[in-house]
């Protein structure tokens, strides 16, 4: 299993937004140093919390800053943009980061910034679809002619192909409906499961996979559980005690944005904030706890779905900064190698050496007196002649 970060990112407008953006480029960089595998950055343009508005150019930036997690948009809202000039960007990302790119694609998910570039809600999942079918040519070498009411492409192609071949890998994003899956499926891509740990999204993970198989199987396509990704909140501490004590920093702010700004109930409308930390982990949305607890809920995603390949925390700024800092290393030194194995030839060789410890304790005594007999002897032939 790999791991990761899916980093909208949500940050409180009460704090100063530069500082924010610049914490963002210093997490993804110790994530790197930890060996978390991939971060996917967010699109957005209002609301005021999900303050990247061009995943693109913060990932090359990160890229400077990194030596090897994979970086990739999460997502790009493809409405927004002309399927040429975004095309061309994200093969521009994949040759600057040799191979380090990855596209998430969704419909975009703020109702206020379709309505700023006066786009119909109702169109957004058409307009995606269209502007995927056409970039997937593109990224294939095609020369692509197509007219639809937002875009037109004449005889249009690629200066550049991409720098992994055939290309780089693209994810659909899915929330609850059937409309990601369905997509993903049709194209053999990857998911992006970004409600996974909200109950109506795990409610119906079951049935996700059957949508992607059953479109897969009608289109021709082949897609791995290994392409499927599962995104939910963490934090974890040394203590669940400390760990509700450290999420206290910033959880209620989180709250309010998805219940009274993106119209989200993860919680209902006007909870206690003494009872936020209990219905954020009571509803199995978050993590908030231990190392143990940041296993149990992998478990229970890994039961639910049937299998995934990467686990991506939703990043957030429930606690403070060196707070967080420290929760994604405590996850990197005890529940990654629960899932990766990656402690297992240390334990092996652990347990081998203990359970012959007698044995070969035994054998050292008998060298060492050995040792002491043999230098006894040769003193006393020395002392003969």
């Amino acid at each position: 299993m790999r791991f990761g970060i899916f980093l909208a990112p949500f940050h409180p407008v009460t704090q100063d937004p530069n500082i924010a953006l610049h914490r963002d480029l210093e997490l993804i960089r110790w994530l790197d140093e930890l060996g978390y595998e991939e971060a996917w950055i967010g699109e957005h343009h209002s609301a005021g919390y999900e303050i990247i508005a061009s995943p693109e150019v913060f990932i090359a930036t990160a890229a400077q800053q990194t030596k090897h997690i994979r970086l990739g948009t999460g997502v790009s809202s493809l409405p927004y943009h002309h399927p040429l000039i975004l095309a061309d960007r994200m093969v521009l990302l994949d040759h600057l980061t040799r191979g380090r790119t990855m596209l998430g694609v969704g419909p975009g998910a703020l109702p206020s910034d379709a309505y700023m570039m006066g786009i119909d809600p109702m169109d957004q999942r058409r307009r995606m679809e269209e502007s995927l079918e056409a970039m997937l040519q593109l990224f294939h070498g095609e020369t692509v002619t197509m007219e639809t009411d937002w875009f037109t492409l004449n005889d249009a192609r690629l200066q550049l192909l991409p720098y992994t071949q055939p290309c780089f890998e693209i994810c659909v994003a899915a929330m609850i409906s059937p409309s990601g899956p369905r997509l993903a499926g049709k194209h053999g891509l990857g998911l992006l499961s970004i409600g996974a740990t909200q109950t109506e999204g795990f409610n119906v993970m079951d049935n996700t996979w059957q949508i992607m198989e059953e479109r897969c199987a009608e289109f021709g396509q082949n897609v791995a559980r290994d392409q499927w990704r599962l995104v939910g909140p963490m934090h974890i501490a040394p203590t669940r005690e400390q760990a509700r004590e450290e999420a206290a920093f910033g959880l209620a702010e989180w709250v309010d944005y998805f219940v009274r700004v993106a119209a989200l109930p993860i919680v209902p409308e006007g909870l206690d904030e003494s009872k936020l930390v209990d219905a954020i982990v009571d509803s199995g949305i978050g993590v908030i706890g231990t190392p143990d607890d940041a296993i149990a809920q992998i478990e229970r995603l890994e039961k639910q779905s049937g299998g995934f390949g990467t686990y991506l925390f939703m990043g957030n700024d429930w606690a403070d900064r060196a707070a967080t800092m420290r929760s994604y290393e405590l996850f990197a030194r005890f529940v990654r190698p629960h899932f990766n194995s990656s402690n297992r030839p240390t334990t092996t060789s652990r347990d081998y050496v203990a359970g012959r410890r007698s044995e070969q304790l035994g054998r050292v005594g008998e060298a060492i007196m050995k040792s002491f007999s043999d230098h006894a002897a040769e003193k006393e032939a020395k002392q003969k002649s």
